[in-house]
Parts: C-alpha cells; structure tokens; sequence
C-alpha cells in the first residue's frame, strides 16, 4: 500500500515537471521575432511563428516585425534661397534585424526617439540644398526619397530598415504666410482697381460716343424737321396765296372765323377793342364791309 509521503513526492515532481516544462516553452506570434535570452545576454533569435523550447533559466524579448509608424513633430527648416519652412513629415519602417536592434537601442520607444533625430537632421540636410519652389511644387516626390535614403543608410546600423517617408505639409511659418497673404491681397485688391479703372474709362468712352451719336442723330432729326416744317409752311402760304388769288373776301372772311374761334374761348370772351374796330366788321354785316365801303341803293 502506498504511503502518503510517496504520493506527496510524486504529486510534487510531477508539478516540478510541469513548471520546468512551462518555462521551457514560449510561443512566437506571427507578427513578432523573439530574441532568447541567457543571463541577460542574447543567445538565440527565433523568427518563425510557433511553439519553441529554452532552457528554463532563458528568457525572452518579443520585438515587432510588422511596419511601424513614426510620427514626427513640426519642424522647420530653410531652404537653398534663405526661406524658411515649416515641414511636417512621417516615416514608416520595420525591425529586419531584432539582435542588432535590441543591442543598439533595446526598445520601440527608444527607436523612435532616435529616429526622430535621424530624420529631422535628414530633412535639414536635404531640404537646406534646394529652392522653396523645389520642395512645394517641382521636386517633392524625389526629395522625399532622397530623405527616405538618407535615414534608411542611417538607421541601419540599428538594425532598422526605413520603408517609407513622406511631407504632409512644407510651408512658410505662419507669420511669413500671413506676409504673403497680405501682399497677394494688396496686389489682387490693386489689380481689381486697375480693371475697375479702366472699365471705367471704357465706359465712359461708350458713353461719350453714344452722347456724340444721339446729339448728332437729334440734329439731323430737328434739321429735318426744320425743314419738313419750313415745306409744309411754304406749301400752306402758297395755298394760302392761290386762295386769297382766287376769292379775297372768302381768304378774308376764313381768316377772321378762324381768328373768333382762337380768341374767344369758352370760358373767356372778354376783349378790350372798340366796337367799330375791323376785327368785330363781321359781327355788323355779314359781308364784312364797313358803312363807307357798302354801296347805295339806288
């Protein structure tokens, strides 16, 4: 019959073989390299994913292998002409060797702090050999890749391979933008009154030409006029004169109705003449002839 004592020691090896065992064994993901270590020095790199076995005294650092991102904060640089930039710009890289990372910066944060270092001093470098215009308009993508070259030759040494840089943004500071602004504004504003100027004038060159036009087009219409006015006149005296040839006393006697009808008016017919004047001869005889001029009966 077992004694209880040999149970007690089999229940404890058996769970001292499962401690060993659980020390021995360590796991790799897929997105991560493992660096062994013995007494604190590296021993081993593991890169495949899966379950492996260290002695159980060994530990183990998991260090990333996917693509990492480095943000990197507004700095400002001047360019070939003196002008001075503020660049905004990021990188992406990934950890090609895990030994060499871990022995020269040992840490992701670590990393990127140096790498924040590299990449300014690159930005300086590369953006200090060309124009404002270079780095804005004409040349952005090749200089982002000499950049990108510059820090990757750099960072190699630490066992990093930079994958990837790129300018979000490369502008005057603010105080030069607002300078710019405002001369741009002063110029368009300037501009503007120039053209306002010289529709202006243009206006009132079409409007001058029209006045020239319509006074010119208003004489010759009154010239016209004038003398349609002076034929319809000439015409009148001339039927006139071939009326008064041909029956005087009748000429005479339209004249003086047409003389009534214009002086006594509806609501007026007051007149300050004498009554034996020869405007009123029709009123006494309708023939129009004064005493004097009637003959005598026989």
């Amino acid at each position: 019959m077992r004694s209880p004592a040999t149970g007690f020691v089999t229940l404890l090896g058996l769970l001292l073989v499962l401690i060993v065992a659980y020390m021995s064994l360590f796991t790799v993901q897929q997105t991560e390299q493992t660096i062994v270590l013995q007494f604190g020095k590296p021993v081993d790199v593991v890169t495949a994913p899966g379950l492996h076995f260290k002695a159980p005294w060994n530990s183990v650092i998991n260090i990333d292998k996917r693509i990492l991102d480095l943000e990197n904060p507004s700095q400002e640089a001047i360019a070939s002409d003196q002008k001075r930039l503020v660049v905004d710009a990021f990188a992406r890289y990934r950890i090609k060797d895990a030994l060499r990372f871990y022995q020269s910066v040992g840490s992701i944060q670590a990393a990127n702090i140096q790498l924040t270092t590299l990449l300014n001093a690159a930005l300086r470098r590369v953006l200090g050999e060309v124009t404002f215009i270079n780095v804005v308009r004409d040349d952005r993508e090749k200089l982002m890749l000499r950049i990108r070259d510059q820090l990757d030759r750099e960072a190699d040494g630490y066992g990093i391979q930079v994958v990837d840089v790129r300018i979000r943004r490369a502008d005057l500071p603010e105080q030069n933008s607002q300078a710019v602004y405002l001369r741009m504004k002063t110029e368009r504003e300037r501009e503007a009154a120039e053209f306002r100027a010289q529709g202006g004038q243009k206006a009132q060159e079409i409007k001058s030409k029209a006045d020239r036009e319509a006074t010119v087009i208003i004489a010759e219409a009154n010239s016209q006029a004038e003398q349609t006015r002076g034929a319809g006149d000439a015409e009148r005296n001339r039927l006139f004169a071939e009326a008064y040839g041909k029956d005087a006393d009748f000429f005479a006697f339209y004249r003086s109705m047409t003389a009534y009808e214009n002086g006594l008016r509806a609501n007026d017919t007051r007149f300050l003449l004498r009554p034996d004047s020869d405007f009123f001869r029709y009123f006494g005889n309708p023939s129009g002839k004064t005493a004097t001029e009637t003959p005598a009966k026989p």
